[in-house]
């Protein structure tokens, strides 16, 4: 429900190939009052993909289109797109572009990869460089800010980008986006990220079915996580390893027990 996500400005994403199926969940988050939904053309997982939904879309830019002209005429929402480059080709984005300059969205927000990358080799970032000069649209950049110095990089690099997406990086770094607003690399007591991990480990285990169901969510948190503990990154096999929580947490302990970076 929106009221549970206050103070966050939440925007659900849709993973739909199919019109009526789209709008009928659509209409359902506009009754619950959300104003701003994301339309999701860029997951690479292969469950997706094989499906032909997420970035497999991205080879049939007719297929978009009618979507688009199908459902924008009957939304109240405002609709962004969460886009890669392609499936298998970056020429499939620019193939797509001229299509989506006609519409109304929001803002695309562009991975810049290749669907069949996965998260796999470095961001193409004159792939993106195209996508930005041909776009009508604002631009969101998205993909590989873990570090302060990224983002600055990137910043200077594309003065014209409307936003930024950093997923994965504040994941792995929960100070990461203080260290953006502030301009300044930020050293994150063990305390603090201790008290992270606890309140969202809390948080997990209230909505999450059953222990094992939480361990797998806490296991791939810590893929990503263990950034934040420079030179401990062994640390996480134990954790990984861990088939019950309170051998879980005993691992977590011993991470924490040795500090943060």
């Amino acid at each position: 429900m929106p009221e549970d996500n206050h103070p966050l400005p939440v925007v659900p994403q849709l993973l739909d190939n199919h019109a009526e199926s789209f709008l009928a969940m659509a209409r359902r988050l506009e009754d619950l009052g959300y104003e701003r939904l994301n339309w999701n053309l860029g997951c690479p997982a292969p469950m997706v993909t094989h499906k032909g939904r997420g970035a497999a879309m991205l080879a049939k830019p007719d297929d978009i289109c009618a979507l688009l002209d199908a459902v924008l005429p009957r939304l109240v929402c405002r609709l962004s797109l969460k886009t890669r480059l392609g499936m298998r080709d970056r020429q499939e984005i620019l193939a797509l572009l001229p299509c989506l300059n006609g519409y109304p969205l929001e803002e695309l927000i562009i991975h810049p990869r290749l669907g069949v990358q996965m998260f796999n080799g470095q961001p193409d970032l004159g792939g993106f460089a195209e996508v930005l000069a041909a776009s009508h649209h604002p631009v969101v950049y998205n993909g590989d800010i873990v570090h302060l110095d990224d983002f600055q990089r990137l910043a200077a690099r594309f003065p014209r980008v409307s936003g930024w997406m950093i997923g994965r990086g504040a994941v792995a770094r929960p100070a990461l986006a203080e260290e953006i607003v502030a301009g300044k690399p930020m050293t994150e007591s063990p305390a603090r990220l201790a008290a992270y991990h606890d309140e969202l480990f809390a948080a997990y285990a209230e909505k999450l079915s059953g222990p094992g169901h939480l361990l797998g969510k806490m296991k791939q948190f810590w893929l990503y996580f263990i950034a934040s503990f420079p030179g401990r990154e062994k640390l996480v096999k134990t954790i990984v390893r861990a088939h019950r929580l309170d051998r879980y947490q005993e691992a977590v302990r011993a991470v924490f027990d040795q500090g943060g970076g």
